[in-house]
Protein backbone atom coordinates (compact mmCIF):
# COMPACT_ATOMS: atom_id res chain seq x y z
CA UNK A 1 0.00 0.00 0.00
CA UNK A 2 1.12 3.60 -0.42
CA UNK A 3 1.78 5.94 2.23
CA UNK A 4 -0.97 8.40 2.93
CA UNK A 5 -2.03 11.64 4.45
CA UNK A 6 -5.98 12.07 4.85
CA UNK A 7 -7.43 15.59 5.12
CA UNK A 8 -10.98 16.12 5.78
CA UNK A 9 -11.91 19.93 7.42
CA UNK A 10 -15.26 20.07 5.91
CA UNK A 11 -18.28 20.42 8.36
CA UNK A 12 -20.84 18.43 7.49
CA UNK A 13 -24.79 19.74 8.24
CA UNK A 14 -26.96 16.49 6.72
CA UNK A 15 -30.58 16.57 7.21
CA UNK A 16 -34.47 18.12 6.48
CA UNK A 17 -33.54 21.04 8.41
CA UNK A 18 -29.94 22.07 7.39
CA UNK A 19 -30.81 24.87 5.30
CA UNK A 20 -31.99 26.96 9.05
CA UNK A 21 -28.33 26.61 10.24
CA UNK A 22 -26.42 28.87 7.34
CA UNK A 23 -27.01 32.15 9.09
CA UNK A 24 -24.86 30.73 12.10
CA UNK A 25 -22.57 28.63 9.95
CA UNK A 26 -20.95 31.95 8.06
CA UNK A 27 -20.70 33.61 11.07
CA UNK A 28 -19.13 30.95 13.07
CA UNK A 29 -16.23 31.08 10.02
CA UNK A 30 -15.83 34.57 10.03
CA UNK A 31 -18.32 36.10 7.21
CA UNK A 32 -19.57 39.40 7.29
CA UNK A 33 -19.74 40.75 3.71
CA UNK A 34 -20.91 37.51 2.15
CA UNK A 35 -21.02 36.61 -1.73
CA UNK A 36 -24.18 34.42 -2.56
CA UNK A 37 -23.20 33.11 -5.30
CA UNK A 38 -25.67 30.58 -8.02
CA UNK A 39 -26.40 29.13 -10.98
CA UNK A 40 -29.83 30.16 -12.10
CA UNK A 41 -33.16 28.45 -12.22
CA UNK A 42 -32.39 24.56 -10.35
CA UNK A 43 -31.50 27.15 -7.08
CA UNK A 44 -34.53 29.01 -7.31
CA UNK A 45 -36.58 26.47 -8.03
CA UNK A 46 -36.19 24.85 -4.98
CA UNK A 47 -36.40 27.37 -2.77
CA UNK A 48 -32.61 27.29 -1.41
CA UNK A 49 -31.90 30.79 -2.82
CA UNK A 50 -34.29 32.48 -0.75
CA UNK A 51 -33.32 30.31 2.04
CA UNK A 52 -29.78 31.33 2.13
CA UNK A 53 -30.59 35.36 1.63
CA UNK A 54 -33.10 35.03 4.50
CA UNK A 55 -30.53 33.55 6.52
CA UNK A 56 -27.71 35.62 6.43
CA UNK A 57 -30.11 38.51 6.44
CA UNK A 58 -31.61 37.20 9.98
CA UNK A 59 -27.97 36.34 10.84
CA UNK A 60 -27.02 40.74 10.48
CA UNK A 61 -24.67 39.71 7.44
CA UNK A 62 -24.52 41.55 4.11
CA UNK A 63 -24.62 39.87 1.04
CA UNK A 64 -24.34 40.60 -2.77
CA UNK A 65 -25.29 37.98 -5.15
CA UNK A 66 -23.61 36.84 -8.42
CA UNK A 67 -25.89 34.37 -10.23
CA UNK A 68 -25.37 32.75 -14.07
CA UNK A 69 -23.09 30.02 -13.29
CA UNK A 70 -23.45 27.45 -16.11
CA UNK A 71 -22.31 23.97 -16.55
CA UNK A 72 -18.48 23.12 -16.92
CA UNK A 73 -18.21 27.08 -15.17
CA UNK A 74 -16.66 29.79 -16.87
CA UNK A 75 -13.11 32.17 -16.32
CA UNK A 76 -15.34 34.98 -17.75
CA UNK A 77 -17.80 34.64 -15.18
CA UNK A 78 -14.77 33.76 -12.26
CA UNK A 79 -13.46 37.15 -12.87
CA UNK A 80 -16.89 38.80 -12.61
CA UNK A 81 -17.11 37.50 -9.24
CA UNK A 82 -13.51 38.39 -8.20
CA UNK A 83 -14.42 42.17 -8.94
CA UNK A 84 -17.43 42.35 -6.94
CA UNK A 85 -15.79 40.56 -4.04
CA UNK A 86 -13.18 43.29 -4.36
CA UNK A 87 -15.29 45.85 -4.78
CA UNK A 88 -17.25 45.47 -1.79
CA UNK A 89 -14.88 44.03 0.57
CA UNK A 90 -15.90 40.09 0.55
CA UNK A 91 -14.86 37.69 3.22
CA UNK A 92 -16.61 34.70 2.48
CA UNK A 93 -18.42 33.09 -0.30
CA UNK A 94 -21.64 31.16 -0.20
CA UNK A 95 -22.28 28.85 -2.45
CA UNK A 96 -25.75 27.83 -3.31
CA UNK A 97 -26.43 24.94 -6.23
CA UNK A 98 -23.51 21.73 -7.71
CA UNK A 99 -20.15 21.71 -8.63
CA UNK A 100 -20.10 24.27 -11.11
CA UNK A 101 -20.79 26.53 -8.76
CA UNK A 102 -18.88 25.28 -5.93
CA UNK A 103 -15.62 25.40 -8.19
CA UNK A 104 -16.59 28.42 -9.58
CA UNK A 105 -16.57 30.28 -6.35
CA UNK A 106 -13.42 28.25 -4.99
CA UNK A 107 -11.70 29.82 -8.24
CA UNK A 108 -13.11 33.36 -7.35
CA UNK A 109 -11.89 32.59 -3.95
CA UNK A 110 -8.19 32.00 -5.33
CA UNK A 111 -8.13 35.11 -7.38
CA UNK A 112 -9.45 38.30 -5.05
CA UNK A 113 -6.24 38.29 -2.99
CA UNK A 114 -3.89 37.40 -6.48
CA UNK A 115 -2.07 39.88 -8.13
CA UNK A 116 -1.68 38.15 -11.46
CA UNK A 117 -4.77 36.38 -13.56
CA UNK A 118 -6.11 34.15 -11.68
CA UNK A 119 -6.04 31.91 -14.87
CA UNK A 120 -2.41 31.26 -13.66
CA UNK A 121 -3.25 28.83 -11.43
CA UNK A 122 -4.58 26.39 -13.97
CA UNK A 123 -1.60 27.14 -16.41
CA UNK A 124 0.59 25.85 -14.56
CA UNK A 125 2.33 29.80 -13.81
CA UNK A 126 1.77 30.00 -9.87
CA UNK A 127 0.36 27.71 -7.09
CA UNK A 128 -2.43 29.38 -4.73
CA UNK A 129 -1.03 30.64 -1.73
CA UNK A 130 -4.26 31.95 0.00
CA UNK A 131 -7.82 31.42 -0.68
CA UNK A 132 -11.40 33.27 0.78
CA UNK A 133 -13.47 30.58 3.00
CA UNK A 134 -16.14 29.24 1.17
CA UNK A 135 -19.45 27.44 2.39
CA UNK A 136 -21.80 25.44 0.05
CA UNK A 137 -25.55 24.73 0.18
CA UNK A 138 -25.52 21.74 -2.11
CA UNK A 139 -28.43 21.26 -4.43
CA UNK A 140 -27.06 18.68 -6.69
CA UNK A 141 -24.88 15.41 -5.81
CA UNK A 142 -22.28 15.10 -8.43
CA UNK A 143 -19.22 16.35 -8.20
CA UNK A 144 -18.36 16.05 -4.80
CA UNK A 145 -16.90 19.41 -4.70
CA UNK A 146 -18.37 20.23 -1.50
CA UNK A 147 -15.63 18.44 0.20
CA UNK A 148 -12.81 17.78 -1.98
CA UNK A 149 -9.96 19.94 -3.06
CA UNK A 150 -10.53 20.12 -6.17
CA UNK A 151 -11.79 22.63 -8.89
CA UNK A 152 -12.21 22.80 -12.80
CA UNK A 153 -13.07 25.32 -14.17
CA UNK A 154 -12.95 26.42 -18.46
CA UNK A 155 -11.53 29.13 -20.29
CA UNK A 156 -13.50 30.72 -22.80
CA UNK A 157 -10.91 31.71 -24.85
CA UNK A 158 -10.18 28.21 -26.26
CA UNK A 159 -12.70 26.36 -24.16
CA UNK A 160 -9.50 24.91 -22.09
CA UNK A 161 -10.86 22.95 -19.38
CA UNK A 162 -8.43 22.32 -16.58
CA UNK A 163 -8.23 21.60 -12.62
CA UNK A 164 -6.10 22.29 -10.28
CA UNK A 165 -6.19 20.64 -6.62
CA UNK A 166 -5.60 22.53 -3.18
CA UNK A 167 -6.55 21.98 0.46
CA UNK A 168 -7.14 26.09 0.56
CA UNK A 169 -9.76 25.90 -1.44
CA UNK A 170 -12.06 22.77 0.79
CA UNK A 171 -15.15 24.42 1.66
CA UNK A 172 -15.67 25.24 5.86
CA UNK A 173 -19.15 23.62 5.49
CA UNK A 174 -21.57 21.37 3.05
CA UNK A 175 -25.22 22.25 3.75
CA UNK A 176 -26.95 19.09 2.56
CA UNK A 177 -30.73 18.42 2.84
CA UNK A 178 -32.05 15.56 0.40
CA UNK A 179 -35.36 16.77 0.31
CA UNK A 180 -34.22 19.79 -1.55
CA UNK A 181 -32.68 17.45 -4.57
CA UNK A 182 -36.21 15.72 -5.08
CA UNK A 183 -37.05 17.60 -8.59
CA UNK A 184 -33.59 17.15 -9.85
CA UNK A 185 -34.47 16.06 -13.75
CA UNK A 186 -33.61 12.63 -14.13
CA UNK A 187 -30.94 12.40 -16.65
CA UNK A 188 -29.19 15.16 -14.19
CA UNK A 189 -29.34 12.35 -11.27
CA UNK A 190 -28.19 9.90 -13.52
CA UNK A 191 -25.26 11.55 -14.70
CA UNK A 192 -24.40 13.18 -11.24
CA UNK A 193 -24.90 9.37 -10.14
CA UNK A 194 -22.44 8.39 -12.56
CA UNK A 195 -20.11 10.83 -11.58
CA UNK A 196 -20.28 10.06 -8.20
CA UNK A 197 -19.17 6.42 -9.05
CA UNK A 198 -16.47 7.06 -11.19
CA UNK A 199 -15.01 9.32 -8.27
CA UNK A 200 -14.65 6.56 -7.11
CA UNK A 201 -13.82 4.15 -9.98
CA UNK A 202 -10.52 6.16 -10.69
CA UNK A 203 -9.25 5.38 -7.36
CA UNK A 204 -10.01 2.05 -7.27
CA UNK A 205 -8.43 1.26 -10.59
CA UNK A 206 -4.94 1.76 -9.36
CA UNK A 207 -1.96 -0.41 -9.49
CA UNK A 208 -1.66 -0.52 -5.47
CA UNK A 209 -3.65 -3.67 -4.36
CA UNK A 210 -2.71 -3.81 -1.10
CA UNK A 211 -5.41 -1.73 0.94
CA UNK A 212 -8.06 -4.12 2.14
CA UNK A 213 -9.56 -1.66 3.89
CA UNK A 214 -10.03 1.00 1.48
CA UNK A 215 -11.12 -1.49 -1.20
CA UNK A 216 -14.01 -2.50 0.91
CA UNK A 217 -15.18 1.57 1.57
CA UNK A 218 -14.88 1.79 -2.00
CA UNK A 219 -16.92 -1.22 -3.35
CA UNK A 220 -19.44 -0.41 -0.96
CA UNK A 221 -19.96 2.89 -2.01
CA UNK A 222 -19.78 1.87 -5.54
CA UNK A 223 -22.42 -0.84 -4.75
CA UNK A 224 -24.40 1.28 -2.95
CA UNK A 225 -24.78 4.07 -5.77
CA UNK A 226 -25.42 1.06 -8.29
CA UNK A 227 -28.22 -0.52 -6.37
CA UNK A 228 -29.77 2.97 -5.45
CA UNK A 229 -29.94 5.08 -8.26
CA UNK A 230 -31.78 2.86 -10.66
CA UNK A 231 -34.63 3.22 -7.43
CA UNK A 232 -34.35 7.30 -7.05
CA UNK A 233 -35.10 7.60 -10.83
CA UNK A 234 -38.46 5.35 -9.76
CA UNK A 235 -39.00 6.53 -6.88
CA UNK A 236 -37.25 10.53 -6.88
CA UNK A 237 -39.51 11.82 -3.85
CA UNK A 238 -37.97 9.11 -1.50
CA UNK A 239 -35.60 10.81 0.76
CA UNK A 240 -33.61 7.65 2.19
CA UNK A 241 -32.43 6.99 -1.45
CA UNK A 242 -31.59 10.58 -2.50
CA UNK A 243 -29.97 10.83 0.95
CA UNK A 244 -27.73 7.65 0.26
CA UNK A 245 -26.87 9.67 -3.16
CA UNK A 246 -25.88 12.59 -1.40
CA UNK A 247 -24.00 11.55 0.87
CA UNK A 248 -22.02 8.96 -1.58
CA UNK A 249 -21.29 12.21 -3.64
CA UNK A 250 -19.39 13.85 -1.14
CA UNK A 251 -17.55 10.93 0.42
CA UNK A 252 -16.41 9.52 -3.11
CA UNK A 253 -14.42 12.43 -3.61
CA UNK A 254 -12.88 13.88 -0.27
CA UNK A 255 -10.48 11.72 -1.06
CA UNK A 256 -11.40 8.51 1.65
CA UNK A 257 -11.45 5.69 -1.13
CA UNK A 258 -7.84 6.86 -2.14
CA UNK A 259 -6.53 6.10 1.00
CA UNK A 260 -3.24 4.06 0.50
CA UNK A 261 -3.76 3.90 -3.23
CA UNK A 262 -3.50 6.07 -5.86
CA UNK A 263 -6.14 7.38 -8.10
CA UNK A 264 -5.82 7.62 -11.96
CA UNK A 265 -8.15 10.12 -13.15
CA UNK A 266 -7.63 9.94 -16.72
CA UNK A 267 -10.87 8.77 -17.58
CA UNK A 268 -11.52 12.40 -16.33
CA UNK A 269 -8.63 13.89 -18.07
CA UNK A 270 -10.27 12.68 -21.53
CA UNK A 271 -13.59 13.87 -20.74
CA UNK A 272 -12.45 17.45 -19.56
CA UNK A 273 -11.82 17.56 -23.28
CA UNK A 274 -15.14 15.94 -24.33
CA UNK A 275 -17.54 18.33 -21.84
CA UNK A 276 -15.19 21.29 -23.26
CA UNK A 277 -15.56 21.02 -26.94
CA UNK A 278 -19.09 20.15 -27.28
CA UNK A 279 -20.59 21.33 -23.62
CA UNK A 280 -22.07 17.84 -22.78
CA UNK A 281 -22.91 16.94 -19.23
CA UNK A 282 -20.00 15.74 -17.32
CA UNK A 283 -21.32 12.26 -15.95
CA UNK A 284 -22.77 11.31 -19.34
CA UNK A 285 -18.87 12.05 -20.92
CA UNK A 286 -17.83 9.73 -18.59
CA UNK A 287 -20.16 6.91 -18.80
CA UNK A 288 -19.35 7.03 -22.86
CA UNK A 289 -15.41 7.33 -22.68
CA UNK A 290 -14.90 5.17 -19.60
CA UNK A 291 -15.61 1.01 -21.14
CA UNK A 292 -13.45 1.61 -23.92
CA UNK A 293 -10.64 3.20 -21.18
CA UNK A 294 -11.24 0.35 -19.42
CA UNK A 295 -10.99 -2.45 -22.43
CA UNK A 296 -7.83 -0.45 -23.29
CA UNK A 297 -6.29 -0.86 -19.69
CA UNK A 298 -7.51 -4.29 -19.07
CA UNK A 299 -5.54 -6.94 -19.82
CA UNK A 300 -2.55 -5.39 -17.68
CA UNK A 301 -4.54 -5.46 -14.86
CA UNK A 302 -6.96 -8.27 -14.86
CA UNK A 303 -7.01 -8.82 -11.41
CA UNK A 304 -8.24 -5.78 -10.44
CA UNK A 305 -10.80 -5.79 -13.30
CA UNK A 306 -11.74 -9.20 -11.97
CA UNK A 307 -12.23 -7.80 -8.80
CA UNK A 308 -14.27 -4.84 -9.66
CA UNK A 309 -16.42 -7.74 -11.50
CA UNK A 310 -17.69 -9.76 -9.01
CA UNK A 311 -17.84 -7.07 -5.75
CA UNK A 312 -18.96 -4.16 -7.25
CA UNK A 313 -20.85 -5.45 -10.18
CA UNK A 314 -22.24 -8.63 -9.13
CA UNK A 315 -20.83 -11.16 -11.83
CA UNK A 316 -20.17 -14.15 -11.29
CA UNK A 317 -16.07 -14.96 -11.18
CA UNK A 318 -15.26 -17.84 -13.69
CA UNK A 319 -11.60 -19.21 -12.20
CA UNK A 320 -10.82 -21.09 -15.22
CA UNK A 321 -11.09 -17.59 -17.43
CA UNK A 322 -9.96 -14.51 -15.57
CA UNK A 323 -10.15 -12.09 -18.84
CA UNK A 324 -13.97 -13.22 -19.58
CA UNK A 325 -14.54 -12.10 -15.79
CA UNK A 326 -13.32 -8.97 -15.85
CA UNK A 327 -14.93 -8.32 -19.59
CA UNK A 328 -18.16 -9.03 -17.77
CA UNK A 329 -17.50 -6.54 -15.70
CA UNK A 330 -17.06 -4.02 -18.38
CA UNK A 331 -20.08 -5.42 -20.22
CA UNK A 332 -22.51 -4.97 -17.03
CA UNK A 333 -21.03 -1.42 -16.36
CA UNK A 334 -22.63 -0.78 -19.92
CA UNK A 335 -25.86 -2.22 -19.18
CA UNK A 336 -25.90 -0.33 -16.29
CA UNK A 337 -25.75 2.66 -17.81
CA UNK A 338 -28.20 2.31 -20.41
CA UNK A 339 -30.45 1.23 -17.90
CA UNK A 340 -30.35 4.67 -16.12
CA UNK A 341 -30.26 6.53 -19.69
CA UNK A 342 -26.22 7.28 -20.05
CA UNK A 343 -24.58 6.73 -23.32
CA UNK A 344 -21.25 4.33 -23.48
CA UNK A 345 -19.91 5.84 -26.54
CA UNK A 346 -19.92 9.44 -28.05
CA UNK A 347 -21.88 8.45 -30.96
CA UNK A 348 -24.48 7.94 -28.10
CA UNK A 349 -23.66 10.88 -26.18
CA UNK A 350 -23.56 13.14 -29.14
CA UNK A 351 -25.76 11.97 -31.23
CA UNK A 352 -22.43 11.27 -34.13
CA UNK A 353 -19.27 10.49 -34.35
CA UNK A 354 -16.58 12.71 -33.56
CA UNK A 355 -14.29 13.64 -36.65
CA UNK A 356 -10.51 12.98 -37.23
CA UNK A 357 -10.03 16.53 -36.87
CA UNK A 358 -12.25 17.15 -33.45
CA UNK A 359 -10.31 13.75 -32.05
CA UNK A 360 -6.62 15.80 -32.31
CA UNK A 361 -8.48 18.52 -31.23
CA UNK A 362 -8.85 16.41 -28.28
CA UNK A 363 -5.71 14.82 -27.91
CA UNK A 364 -3.60 17.91 -28.24
CA UNK A 365 -5.90 19.81 -25.44
CA UNK A 366 -5.77 16.63 -23.17
CA UNK A 367 -2.01 16.84 -23.35
CA UNK A 368 -1.06 20.17 -23.92
CA UNK A 369 0.73 19.59 -27.35
CA UNK A 370 2.34 16.07 -26.21
CA UNK A 371 3.49 17.80 -23.27
CA UNK A 372 2.17 15.88 -20.35
CA UNK A 373 0.36 12.31 -19.79
CA UNK A 374 -2.38 11.63 -18.11
CA UNK A 375 -3.29 8.52 -15.68
CA UNK A 376 -1.49 6.24 -12.89
CA UNK A 377 -2.97 2.76 -13.39
CA UNK A 378 -1.72 2.97 -17.16
CA UNK A 379 0.36 6.04 -17.66
CA UNK A 380 -1.78 7.70 -21.46
CA UNK A 381 0.25 9.69 -23.46
CA UNK A 382 -1.27 11.46 -27.57
CA UNK A 383 -0.89 7.58 -28.78
CA UNK A 384 -3.09 6.37 -26.20
CA UNK A 385 -5.31 9.38 -26.02
CA UNK A 386 -5.95 8.91 -29.47
CA UNK A 387 -6.90 4.96 -29.04
CA UNK A 388 -9.32 5.32 -26.54
CA UNK A 389 -11.05 8.28 -28.09
CA UNK A 390 -11.20 6.23 -31.45
CA UNK A 391 -12.57 3.28 -29.31
CA UNK A 392 -14.98 5.74 -27.52
CA UNK A 393 -16.14 6.77 -30.82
Amino acid sequence: MKDFNFYAPTRVVFGSNAEKQIGSLVSAYGGHKILLHYGGGFSEKTGLLNVGGTQLRDAGLLFFELGGVVPNPLLSKVYEGIDLCRKHDVDFILAVGGGSVIDSSKAIAYGVHYDGDVWDFWDGKAVPQQCLPVGTVLTIPAAGSEMSSSCVITKDDGLLKRGINSDLCRCKFAVMNPERTYTLPSYQTAAGGTDIMMHTMERYFSKYEEMTLTDGIAESLMRTVKDVLPLVLKDPENYRYRAQIMWAGSLAHNDLTECGTEKDFATHRLEHELSALFGVTHGAGLAALWPSWARFVMDRHLNRFVQFAVNVMGVTNDFANPRQTALSGIEAVEKFYHEIGMPTSIHELLGREITEEELEVMVDKCSRGGKITVGAMEVLGQNEMREIYRMAR
